[in-house]
């Protein structure tokens, strides 16, 4: 079974540094983060690129789609996801890698995704995992390379959860912690699923959580996260 830390940085540590850049990810080690999540996504020209939205208007100023843009043509602190694995290499870091497809490439981000993990991805680092919300994606990923492990992203737990990560295969749920309950907690660990929530920033918050049966926070501000739950250990 894949081993996942009590913390990941979201997107980097993205309280202190633009979210899904090589900054936030050299941020989110220096803030104590074993592990960050990150956002796959296509270029035009097919390189899959560390981006979460379909624009790159929030986030780069610059009001185009990814979809239509080349990587030559991207900001620079658009990281490829090649150059962001040798980084995350040199500092040590695993990665939840989310499958981010834009629209009607579901398929294709997902096999380009393991493809290059399977090309790129280092021994020294703790194999990685696989989410998505496109079911479409977590299947392309698992036919191409069942090896790599996957988890389901899940706004709320919901009837028909089990059945959606059955189908794909995963071993684990990453939902919005703030509408989990504690009963859907207890499903889904007694189902034999790993459980992570997102984007928990309140060192509270994370505390009830863990309590509940969460293994992993995904969260903005690590540190902050860390020092909550080595509390949480000592009580």
């Amino acid at each position: 079974m894949l081993q996942l830390p009590k913390v990941i940085a979201h997107r980097g540590a993205s309280a202190y540094a633009p979210e899904n850049t090589l900054a936030a990810f050299r941020e989110a080690r220096r803030r104590g983060a074993p592990w960050v999540e990150i956002d796959v996504k296509l270029t035009a020209d097919g390189i899959p690129v560390v981006m979460h939205d379909a624009s790159l208007k929030r986030t780069m100023g610059v009001d185009r789609l990814v979809a239509q843009t080349n990587r030559a043509d991207l900001p620079g602190d658009v990281p490829t996801f090649e150059e962001t694995i040798a980084l995350l290499a040199d500092l040590g870091l695993g990665c939840n890698v989310e499958i981010k497809p834009c629209e009607g490439r579901e398929a294709e981000t997902g096999r380009v995704t393991v493809e290059t993990l399977r090309r790129c991805w280092p021994a020294s680092l703790p194999p990685p995992l696989l989410s998505s919300f496109k079911d479409v994606s977590l299947i392309a990923a698992r036919d191409a390379a069942p090896e790599i492990a996957r988890a389901v992203l899940i706004d709320r737990i919901e009837e028909g959860w089990r059945a959606r990560a059955e189908a794909v295969g995963a071993v684990g749920v990453n939902t919005n912690g703030r509408k989990l309950t504690a009963a859907e907690a207890v499903e889904v660990k007694e189902a034999g699923y790993l459980l992570s929530v997102y984007t928990i920033n309140q060192p509270a918050v994370a505390r009830i959580l863990v309590a509940m049966g969460a293994d992993c926070i995904i969260t903005d501000v690590p540190d902050t996260i860390l020092v909550a739950l080595a509390s949480l250990a000592k009580t």
